[in-house]
């Protein structure tokens, strides 16, 4: 029986954008499947340019 990999989404507290961990963002060098703690410290949301401190972990 396979792990089922659980993925987590992750919003913006400032302008509600949201990064899903399963699909990451490979327009930006993120490959799907990157885990939120392992993106770059300096990473900024790419709508309002705030940094991870201002995301929060959603349950959809």
């Amino acid at each position: 029986m396979s792990e089922v990999i659980e993925y987590k989404s992750w919003v913006c507290l400032i302008c509600g954008w949201v990064y899903n961990e399963k699909d990451g963002l490979p327009n930006e060098g993120i490959p799907a499947g990157t885990r939120f703690a392992d993106i770059s410290a300096d990473w900024r949301c790419p709508l309002c340019d705030v940094g991870k401190s201002d995301f929060a972990v959603v349950e959809f």
